[in-house]
């Protein structure tokens, strides 16, 4: 090569450097996905949430990053995440359920939260109003309080003689506590016996169907993260204590439930991909507000309920959205 060709190679290589170097620190726009489960109890929702991203232009690696965590059902676990998120500077917080979007929202007053699914987002203090939330925080409401009646009523058509209930909720989660105060008074009006079992921690879990099993007939499960960390160990208990169980979504059925009815989560994550983008396109979460399920799910296991003995009605499997068999 000639000296005047390798010179001019080496300026040309000299300059091309920097640039590369500042591609290479450009930082891309990064989500804190705050798992409130485990990675595979919620695959099909982060999955979802994934995938409308991508149709919405934002590749993962490529247009945007995610930095993905578990809390695994612990509310201890949730702060240090959110906490983690503070400190990485991330762009958006991405969650679900009530006590990781509280955590994400006492984490941070500037980072904008989308929680994808939360109960009772204004009665838990999540935003100030459904139609102007306010601060950092927006998301989906999955309307938990206002479903637990119409939960009820297809408990009662599997169990027409039913007697007593009893509700299994995390008393220290705000959301399930609230369900369950709804749930217990409409169980009320239906005339039930009623019975409260709280639980804090997996293992509460136990002792609570030691004592269901002597003194309820059926279980109302109140969702939150730790009832679904730990759903196929509930379903099980519930199957071995022979006590019909109705949950708030179709999940719960899958790993064994009798029954379920309440909002589609796939959904509910995709959409919460759509906030994500407004976000990181500008648009304020203040100014966004918070929107309500509009697919739901019923389902039914009939391996569940041939266990149990029991016989759904036809005309209740005719309006089930999945029916496993």
């Amino acid at each position: 090569m000639k000296r005047r060709e390798f010179i001019t190679l080496l300026g040309g290589a000299a300059a091309a450097c920097p640039l590369a170097a500042r591609a290479q620190q450009a930082k891309l726009p990064t989500i804190g996905f705050l798992g409130a489960n485990t990675p595979s109890a919620q695959t099909e929702w982060t999955n979802a949430f994934v995938q409308r991203l991508r149709e919405l232009g934002w590749i993962e690696g490529r247009t945007v990053a995610i930095e993905y965590r578990w809390a695994e059902g612990s509310s201890e676990r949730a702060a240090e995440i959110a906490a983690e998120f503070v400190r990485l500077k991330v762009d958006a917080i991405v969650t679900s359920a009530t006590v990781p979007a509280l955590a994400a929202k006492q984490a941070t007053a500037t980072i904008p939260v989308i929680f994808a699914a939360a109960g009772d987002p204004v009665g838990t203090g999540l935003v100030a109003t459904l139609a102007r939330p306010g601060g950092n925080v927006t998301g989906l409401s999955v309307m938990y309080r206002d479903l637990g009646t119409k939960r009820l009523e297809l408990l009662r058509e599997v169990l027409s003689r039913l007697g007593r209930l009893g509700i299994l909720f995390n008393i220290g989660s705000p959301s399930p506590v609230l369900e369950m105060e709804e749930v217990e008074a409409a169980a009320r009006n239906l005339g039930l016996d009623v019975g409260r079992y709280e639980i804090r921690r997996a293992e509460h879990i136990v002792p609570a169907f030691d004592t269901l099993k002597l003194r309820a007939e059926a279980v109302y499960v109140c969702s939150d993260p730790l009832v679904t960390v730990n759903q196929v160990h509930i379903n099980a208990l519930a199957l071995s204590a022979q006590l019909p169980t109705m949950h708030a979504f179709r999940e719960y059925v899958q790993s064994g439930g009798l029954m379920s009815y309440g909002p589609n989560f796939q959904d509910l994550f995709r959409r919460a991909a759509d906030y994500v983008d407004k976000i990181l396109r500008g648009a304020k979460p203040a100014d966004i507000p918070v929107e309500q399920p509009t697919k739901f799910d019923l389902a039914i296991n009939l391996k569940t309920a041939k266990a149990l003995g029991l016989t759904v009605p036809p005309t209740l499997l005719a309006r089930a959205d999945e029916v496993i068999e």
